[in-house]
C-alpha cells in the first residue's frame, strides 16, 4: 500500500477545502439546513457541475469522474470539516452504488448521467430505523429487517403492470428532497420471503402527497445537518431495481455498506480535525490567572491526547478507503466505529476547554457535537460496530481465526 497521496488526490483537498471557507461557514451552515431542501442548493451545484463530486466514483460511461472511493473519502472528509449540508452522502455514497451494482443497463444509462451530474438526487428508504441492519454495519443483514412476512415495513406485489409498494421508511437520508428513491421492500410472503430493492421515480412532492401515493415529511432530528425525513409509500407504482429478482440483495448492500463507512469515517475524522483544531486556538487566546489557558499542563495533556486520536481516527479511515477500493471487505465499520469515538471525545472536549461560551447552544461546537451524536444514532452505536466486525472475524468465536 502507497501511503501517499497523488497530485490529483491533493488537489481535490485544497480545491474543496479554499471554497468551504469561503461558502461554508457556521451562520452558512444554519441558514442552509433551515431552508426548504436543508441545504445550500447554489453550493451544491457548484460542488457537482464544477467539481464533479456526485459522480467521482462513477465510470466515465456514466458521466462520472471515474475515480476511486479514495476519492470521495477524501471530498467527505472535507465536507465534514465545515459540516456542509448536502445529499452526496445519499446520493453518492449510498444510492448511486446500489444503481451501478444492481440495474440494469437502461436503468443506469438514464439515471446515473443525472445523478454525475447534479441534476438528480436520490435516497435509499429502508423500513423503520433499520439503515445501519440494512447496510450490514451492526449486524447481518439477512434477517427480517425489511418486513419478514409480518405485518410492518414495506410490503411489496406484483401485479399485472408491474409492482406496488406499501408501507412507511423512517431516517431517511434527505428523503424530503430527493428526485428518486431506491425502496428496500420485503415480498414474496413467508414462504418465499426476500427482500428487493425498487425504484420509485416522481412526480414527488415534499411534505405532502404526491400523484404517485408518496408522502414525505422532513423530520426534526437532533443533528440539522444530516437531513432525516418520514417516507410513506401507499399503493405507489415502484420499478425492480435490476432484471433479475434472485441477486443477492443483502450482498450488495453490505457491500456498499462498506464502503459507505469508510466514508463516513473519513467525514468524521474531517469534523473531529477541524473542532480541535478550532478548540487549540482557543486555548492560545483565552487566558486565566494572567495567563493562556493553553500553557497548563494539563490543558495540554488533554489536547495532545485528542490529536492522538484524531491522528489513529485518520489513519484507520484512509486505510478503510483504499481497502474497500480494492475489494478487501469487512474493514469499513472498524474504521467508521474508531471515527465516531473521536468525533465524540474532541466535541465533548471541546465544549468543556471552551469553558462558559461553550455551553451555550449556539456556539459551533455544539454542530459537530451533534453531529458526533446523531451519526452514532444513524450508524453506530460505536460498541456495536466493533462486537459486529469481531463476529465476521470469529474472534471469540473458538474457531480458526480469520486472517
Amino acid at each position: 500500500m502507497d501511503a501517499t497521496f497523488t497530485a490529483e488526490q491533493e488537489e481535490i483537498r485544497r480545491t474543496l477545502r479554499e471554497l468551504l471557507l469561503k461558502r461554508c461557514g457556521p451562520e452558512e451552515v444554519r441558514i442552509a439546513v433551515r431552508s426548504e431542501g436543508g441545504y445550500d442548493s447554489a453550493l451544491w451545484e457548484t460542488l457537482a457541475q464544477q467539481l464533479g463530486l456526485p459522480g467521482l466514483a462513477l465510470p466515465e460511461a456514466y458521466g462520472g469522474v471515474g475515480c476511486s472511493v479514495t476519492e470521495l473519502a477524501l471530498a467527505s472528509e472535507e465536507l465534514g470539516r465545515s459540516l456542509a449540508p448536502s445529499p452526496l452522502l445519499a446520493t453518492a455514497v449510498l444510492g448511486a452504488p446500489l444503481l451501478l451494482a444492481l440495474g440494469s443497463e437502461d436503468q443506469r444509462a438514464a439515471l446515473l448521467p443525472r445523478i454525475s451530474s447534479g441534476e438528480l438526487t436520490a435516497a435509499l428508504a429502508v423500513p423503520g430505523a433499520s439503515l445501519t441492519t440494512a447496510l450490514g454495519l451492526t449486524g447481518d443483514n439477512r434477517g427480517d429487517w425489511a418486513g419478514g412476512g409480518r405485518a410492518g415495513g414495506v410490503q411489496a406485489r406484483q401485479t399485472d403492470g408491474g409492482w406496488r409498494l406499501y408501507g412507511q421508511s423512517d431516517q431517511v437520508l434527505d428523503g424530503h428532497s430527493a428526485g428518486l428513491l431506491l425502496v428496500a421492500a420485503h415480498t414474496g410472503g413467508f414462504a418465499r420471503s426476500r427482500t428487493l430493492l425498487f425504484l420509485v421515480r416522481g412526480p414527488l412532492v415534499r411534505d405532502g402527497s404526491g400523484s404517485a401515493g408518496v408522502t414525505r415529511v422532513r423530520l426534526t432530528s437532533l443533528d440539522e445537518t444530516r437531513s432525516q425525513a418520514r417516507i410513506q409509500l401507499r399503493d405507489v407504482e415502484a420499478e425492480l431495481l435490476g432484471d433479475d429478482e434472485s441477486a443477492d440483495m443483502a450482498g450488495v448492500l453490505a457491500g456498499v455498506g462498506d464502503s459507505a463507512a469508510a466514508v463516513l469515517a473519513a467525514e468524521a475524522v474531517g469534523a473531529a480535525d477541524r473542532v480541535l483544531e478550532r478548540t487549540v486556538e482557543y486555548v492560545k487566546q483565552r487566558e486565566q490567572f494572567g495567563r493562556a489557558i493553553g500553557s497548563f499542563q494539563a490543558v495540554k495533556h488533554r489536547l495532545a491526547d485528542l490529536y492522538v486520536q484524531v491522528q489513529a481516527a485518520r489513519s484507520a479511515a484512509y486505510y478503510a478507503a483504499w481497502a474497500t477500493g480494492a475489494g478487501e471487505e469487512r474493514v469499513g465499520g472498524l474504521a467508521l466505529a474508531q471515527a465516531l469515538e473521536a468525533l465524540r471525545i474532541t466535541s465533548s472536549e471541546a465544549v468543556q476547554l471552551h469553558g462558559g461560551i461553550g455551553f451555550t447552544w449556539e456556539h459551533e461546537a455544539h454542530l459537530y457535537f451533534k453531529r458526533a451524536a446523531g451519526d452514532e444514532l444513524l450508524f453506530g452505536p460505536v460498541h456495536r460496530l466493533r462486537e459486529h466486525a469481531a463476529d465476521a472475524a470469529r474472534l471469540f468465536g473458538g474457531g480458526e481465526v480469520a486472517v
